[in-house]
């Protein structure tokens, strides 16, 4: 039976008091696990407006209602207004999710940090913004993470290998077709990455050159059209747990009338054998609805 494990990655103080806890009470009704992949530092997701002169940016926000999924508030956190510290006030709520019975890792620390710098950032600060998250979610859960899912699919070339050093058991940074085993300047890393291996729903909205295709069929035949296998979907607390639930709870009803097994990464990391996955870069690469490059798998 072919997977489709699911990876929630909670951007926002309100993605975590809200969103994530819907997600949850949703995918434990339905009894499918999932992995929840949390911002840990300080909410500054305003300051992200610093993006709209990148190609894209405008369009994304047009087509998918940002003040409707994020709300004023959190849309003016770390410029108007001081942004709240998820780690401390989401706190309890975090642990609810864990003790759910879902797995949870690092998203990131300053998600608008992270996604706007690390691409171009040295070792130095990229080993001091996962320093920040790991103590942090140790604080929190009181053991280390096992998986890191980095901010906006944004790296570089000195993160497998950090991962590494921080103890990460695997990661899902990037975007690709499937696991494989990073290679870095001739050198392989020894943390798997499971990329996101399908487009999110924000990316298909309301796209011109989908036309009237709805985005949930058009993710269920991505997935049906030829063999069956396995698969990593992004979701989004703040979207999937709000405006969109109820297309998430169409397509998990899709994918299994089709004979998916919805699941956690871990799960999925646990049917794998390193020393077999194949061997690739990781790369920068636009992908359609996306602002900006996203770190990919490089197949070719």
């Amino acid at each position: 039976m072919a997977r489709i494990s699911l990876k929630i990655d909670v951007d926002t103080c309100r993605g975590t008091l809200v969103g994530a806890q819907r997600l949850a009470g949703l995918l434990e009704h339905l009894d499918i696990k999932a992995t929840f992949l949390f911002s840990l530092g300080p909410d500054h997701t305003g300051r992200a407006i610093r993006r709209a002169l990148r190609r894209g940016f405008m369009g994304k926000v047009r087509r998918t209602s940002v003040l409707k999924h994020y709300g004023l508030k959190t849309l003016l956190y770390g410029t108007l207004l001081p942004g709240p510290h998820i780690g401390r006030r989401c706190r309890d709520r975090m642990l609810q999710i864990e003790r759910g019975g879902f797995e949870v890792g690092i998203h990131t620390y300053d998600h608008v940090k992270w996604q706007d710098n690390v691409a171009t950032a040295g070792e130095a600060w990229t080993r001091r913004q996962l320093q920040l998250a790991v103590e942090q979610f140790t604080d929190i859960f009181g053991r280390p993470a096992r998986v890191h899912g980095a901010a906006g699919w944004q790296v570089n070339r000195h993160v497998p290998a950090l991962e590494q050093a921080f103890g990460f058991l695997f990661a899902s940074d990037v975007r690709g077709i499937g696991p494989f085993m990073p290679l870095v300047n001739g050198s392989t890393s020894g943390v798997p990455q499971l990329p996101t291996t399908l487009p999110t729903l924000d990316e298909l909205i309301g796209r011109p050159d989908l036309g009237a295709i709805d985005p949930v069929e058009h993710l269920l035949a991505l997935t049906t059209n030829g063999t069956p296998r396995d698969h990593v979907f992004t979701l989004h607390a703040e979207l999937e747990g709000g405006a969109y639930l109820g297309d998430f709870q169409r397509l998990l009803a899709g994918w299994r009338a089709r004979g998916f097994e919805p699941g956690d990464l871990n799960g999925y990391a646990a049917t794998l054998d390193c020393a077999t996955l194949p061997r690739h870069r990781i790369v920068d690469r636009e992908l359609p609805g996306r602002a900006g490059a996203l770190a990919q798998q490089e197949t070719a």
